[in-house]
């Protein structure tokens, strides 16, 4: 099955477009779907670190962090699925899985191929789309996002229109 190919999306991935660091969430998400991630990314043997503050810890149970008081200071699990390409999850919803990856990592083929595998990854074991906005835009418009129906990465906006 083909993937996004570079020359097409390479929009969707200009940082001066689409800001440095865009917004990539999974809706509509339970404890359940923060632990899945959480054992995704142990099971992939992906490098990690979680950490509470400026404070690096083990990584706790999705609930545990969960249940932790909204005053506290923000829980943050950062995952490199390969090396590079670092993916930033701030763990303060059990309703929503929202992260931040870095466009100026995920440049050219090799960095597509990347965000879309990480997209892919996570939606395939939650079961659920992962959509990526605009820096700080609307989650109503995302501009591409893994499928669950069609089990692949997708454009959801005119590459050329981001």
């Amino acid at each position: 099955m083909p993937g996004l190919v570079w020359e097409e999306v390479k929009d969707l991935f200009d940082p001066n477009l689409m800001g440095a660091l865009p917004d990539v969430f999974v809706p509509d998400a339970s404890v359940a779907d923060w632990q899945a991630l959480f054992h995704l990314v142990q099971a992939r043997n992906w490098q990690w670190q979680y950490s509470e503050g400026s404070t690096d810890l083990p990584l706790p149970s999705a609930a545990a962090v969960l249940a932790r008081p909204a005053d506290r200071e923000i829980a943050e699990l950062r995952v490199w699925p390969q090396p590079g390409v670092l993916a930033i999850f701030r763990i303060m919803s059990a309703d929503e899985i929202d992260f931040d990856v870095d466009l100026r990592e995920l440049q050219g083929q090799l960095g597509v191929d990347a965000l879309c595998s990480l997209l892919a990854e996570i939606g395939r074991e939650l079961g659920k789309p992962v959509m990526m906005t605009a820096e700080g835009g609307s989650q109503a418009h995302p501009v591409l996002g893994f499928d669950p129906t069609l089990d692949r990465v997708v454009t959801l906006a005119d590459p050329s229109l981001a």
